[in-house]
């Protein structure tokens, strides 16, 4: 690879980087503020924080700046207990998520300018641009910071999964919201708000990397080898088997495949031994020839 190619590589990232917290800030800014929203991570508890700020008559900061504090102060707290190997992507992504949840706030017209009267809908789709975004920014290797800075500090003294800690944090950040003049109907949307963000993520990820597994049992084994490789094109393994009530050995037939493809296999496999018994289960994040390359990890 040329050096002009490796800098077009690093600045390509750095910008699906920067639009990935566009997409994430525009989901807060756009849909979730106006409608009197909340949710977890980083910029739920800068929400909380900005308000009690203000109620208590300290300062009246916007949530980009208060986002960047939060993140800022994690960062150092990291620094000084795990050390100073954070990634420049973490930092750069934090600095670019304050800065467009600021820009957002000053170039959009103010209210509901969307025209979402269902305070649902707006979550939704607030929910749905801040888990594109946040897709958007881990396929790069970049990171909102936040809960995972928080992972790495606790998991520095016990270890935790990062799930308990996204679902144990965001039930603290939400519910803390009743404590800042939120009502329970704010805290139920941050919920479902929450809930549509790891759902986006999750739905990306899986469906541009789903695999389905297909085991075949046929009286001919080697020949419906033979025949998928030839036909559907797809890398065919053999694993030994015995079946239980005949104690015969034989072949079971493993073929992975793209989802979309599964049917073509299965109509093909039924031409070729209609009494074949075929059993199809999903799989996600297939690696190797043929799939996904192993640097995408």
């Amino acid at each position: 690879m040329s050096s002009f190619d490796k800098i077009f590589k690093v600045a390509k990232e750095y910008i699906f980087m920067a639009a990935g917290m566009l997409f994430y800030s525009f989901g807060w800014v756009a849909c979730i503020l106006p409608n009197d929203g909340t949710g977890g991570g980083a910029s739920g508890l800068a929400l909380v924080l900005c308000k009690a700020l203000a109620q208590a008559g300290i300062a009246d900061l916007q949530i980009g700046t208060m986002v960047l504090i939060i993140n800022a102060i994690l960062l150092l707290i990291s620094g000084f207990i795990v050390g100073w190997n954070f990634g420049f992507k973490t930092i750069y992504c934090v600095v670019v998520l304050s800065l467009s949840m600021n820009m957002w706030i000053g170039v959009l017209p103010p209210g509901n300018f969307l025209g979402l009267q269902d305070p649902i809908v707006a979550i939704v789709l607030g929910g749905v641009c801040a888990g594109l975004g946040i897709v958007i920014c881990f396929a790069q290797g970049g990171s909102t910071g936040g809960t995972d800075i928080a992972a790495v500090i606790i998991n520095h003294y016990r270890t935790v999964s990062y799930g308990k800690i996204l679902i144990y944090s965001d039930l603290f950040i939400i519910g803390s919201a009743l404590f800042v003049g939120y009502d329970i109907a704010t805290v139920i949307y941050g919920y479902i708000m929450t809930a549509v963000v790891g759902y986006t993520v999750d739905m990306i990820q899986a469906g541009s990397q789903q695999s389905n597994q297909v085991l075949i049992v046929s009286q001919d084994p080697e020949k419906m080898a033979e025949a998928i490789a030839n036909n559907v094109h797809r890398g065919v393994t053999l694993l030994d088997a015995q079946g239980w009530y005949s104690k015969k050995d034989t072949k079971v037939v493993m073929v992975v495949c793209r989802k979309r493809e599964t049917p073509m296999l299965l109509k093909y496999v039924k031409s070729v031994d209609p009494g074949a018994f075929m059993t199809v289960g999903s799989v996600m994040g297939v690696y190797g020839q043929g799939f996904e390359t192993l640097n995408k990890i």
